[in-house]
């Protein structure tokens, strides 16, 4: 037999070159799909970071009554979850919405083409009925996700707030009460998360139901036409393969709106955070404060943190440039309340208060408040460094200047003691050093921050007699105010320097 060896070739390089070809298809199936992930990750992670940014600010700028009342561990979560999200809802706009509707658009006009009208109807019907089923199912499932989330925050705040109160935890032995608040809101959120699952499987379910009976009707309506003649069994197969093809997006379609659904809820407290108002802020005509003096006035000034109770009730006074004044009075007179107000923590409800003869409400926020200088009751410190957290003063300060505040505030004897010395970490809110070491740390910071106006809220409170009195010779000394010698400092007392 004559075999013609040159047609062998042919078929062979054909037959190699389409091996070879459905291997690079393949690989540039997966090739491309890589690069897109890569090019994305660059383009959701900048979204993301930007988002957690601006939320990050806004919570700086937002004003101290919104902190006071929320919760912070509810708040981390929150973000944590919204962040999060926020790569979900790209990934799907960008990745599967439109794919998805172009490939159903192609799969129904191959349909009406081939086979006529009838089967393009139904295939489009198969679509709207489960895409109708998928958003008022996931709209329903809505509410229990957004329990889940709520529980979630919840148990993250009951578990935020336990650990930074961990000594109280231990002084009073409510290790096991902590640990049962904790166990409910997981038992919430437990309970939240199962009706999540339960109605996800019912979801899948009804999808699955509805593709399965458009299939079945399709193969019924191919089946009579192969037996009438119309249709080849060939055609019986690219139907089938046709809505096969149409169950890819299909599923596509369910579960995309369904994680788009639970990224927007996952975002909710994060849009949520950004609704909320800023009150204090600086006026649209705001000024920087011109300090020429310092003196301080109330006038007729009246204020409240809730209408049933008010705090000063107009209250009119003068603080004279370059003097020291003690404000004195019973718990819950409004003694750290003057503080804040002329802070502008929180703004009067009546009258005005007057830095030099200017409404601190017509001065910048920034102006305002980088001449003020305070201690405050409660020491706020950062889990860092002794260094650094004196040093948050005035970030630009030098180690030496650092260094010789401690040694002002009598901290040196400490650092030199302590392993570590100036680089020994603080702990959660300074919790591995002692309230009096907090409080010369806090004066440290004050000193190295050098505001013209100061202010002392208990700021000795707890120290022995002795340091105190030391420390007031050296802030006496620092700021160069004449300090009697008999003075015993009462509730807050306010130093004015310049």
């Amino acid at each position: 037999m004559n075999v013609d060896l040159s047609s062998v070739g042919t078929v062979s390089a054909v037959a190699g070159a389409m091996i070879f070809s459905y291997g690079a298809a393949r690989f540039g199936a997966v090739l491309f799909g890589e690069l897109r992930n890569a090019v994305f990750a660059s383009v959701s992670q900048d979204a993301i970071r930007r988002i957690a940014y601006n939320t990050f600010t806004r919570l700086l700028n937002m004003d101290l009554l919104f902190h006071l009342s929320t919760q912070t561990g509810g708040i981390t979560r929150a973000i944590d979850r919204g962040t999060k999200g926020v790569s979900s809802v790209l990934s799907a706009l960008v990745f599967h919405l439109i794919p998805v509707g172009f490939e159903i658009s192609m799969v129904c006009g191959i349909l009406s083409y081939k086979y006529g009208v009838t089967y393009a109807a139904l295939a489009f019907l198969t679509m709207l009925t489960y895409s109708v089923f998928t958003i008022r199912t996931t709209s329903w499932r809505t509410k229990f996700r957004r329990q889940a989330n709520n529980a979630d925050n919840q148990a993250a705040s009951v578990a935020l707030d336990s650990l930074i109160n961990f000594e109280a935890v231990k002084y009073f032995n409510n290790e096991g009460y902590q640990a049962a608040k904790y166990d409910k809101s997981l038992a919430k959120y437990q309970n939240a998360s199962i009706k999540v699952a339960t109605s996800l499987a019912f979801l899948n379910a009804g999808q699955n139901f509805i593709f399965s009976s458009a299939l079945t009707a399709m193969m019924y309506m191919g089946c009579q036409g192969v037996v009438d003649g119309s249709l080849s069994v060939g055609d019986l197969v690219l139907i089938n393969q046709l809505v096969f093809q149409l169950s890819v997006p299909l599923n596509f379609l369910g579960s995309v709106y369904r994680d788009l659904k639970q990224a927007l809820l996952d975002m909710e407290n994060l849009f949520q955070i950004q609704k909320v108002p800023i009150e204090i802020k600086d006026s649209p005509t705001a000024k920087p404060l011109q300090l020429t003096k310092g003196e301080i006035k109330f006038e007729n000034v009246s204020f409240a943190y809730h209408p049933d109770r008010p705090i000063l009730k107009n209250a009119t006074f003068t603080i004279p440039a370059g003097e020291k004044v003690a404000i004195v009075g019973p718990s819950g007179s409004g003694k750290s309340t003057i503080l804040r107000l002329v802070f502008r923590f929180y703004d009067v409800n009546e009258g005005r208060i007057l830095i030099d003869g200017q409404d601190i409400r017509d001065v910048t926020l920034e102006s305002l408040r980088h001449n003020i200088g305070v201690v405050p009751q409660e020491t706020p410190l950062f889990n860092d460094t002794i260094l650094e957290n004196i040093r948050y003063g005035r970030l630009s300060a030098s180690d030496d200047e650092v260094n010789h505040m401690a040694e002002l505030v009598k901290l040196d004897k400490l650092i030199q003691e302590l392993p570590n010395g100036a680089n020994t970490i603080v702990g959660e809110r300074g919790m591995m050093i002692s309230g009096g070491e907090k409080q010369r740390l806090a004066m440290a910071r004050l000193l190295l921050k050098d505001a013209p106006i100061s202010f002392f809220d208990e700021a000795t409170s707890a120290l022995d007699t002795h340091t105190e009195q030391s420390l007031l010779r050296t802030i006496r000394k620092t700021l160069t105010l004449p300090l009697p010698t008999d003075y015993v400092p009462l509730s807050i007392p306010i130093r004015l320097s310049f």
